[in-house]
């Protein structure tokens, strides 16, 4: 699969089948801190990717006003 990362931008390909979760252990990322999109759909930790499949990975980011 095609995994676009963004902080630094860059693309992988990774093979697949295998679960987000999997994937993201694979690329040492937290998922707690990582979104994962397919298309235009995010992706949950559970969720099986195919080979075929491209996703992109997201930095969580968050904040608040003062």
């Amino acid at each position: 699969m095609l995994v676009r990362l963004s902080h630094p931008n860059r693309e992988i390909e990774i093979k697949g089948p295998k679960r987000t979760k999997d994937l993201l252990r694979e690329l040492n990322l937290v998922m707690e801190a990582h979104l994962v999109i397919r298309g235009d759909e995010l992706v949950t930790e559970d969720e099986w990717l195919a080979d075929v499949d491209q996703v992109e990975i997201r930095p969580v980011i968050s904040g608040g006003s003062v």
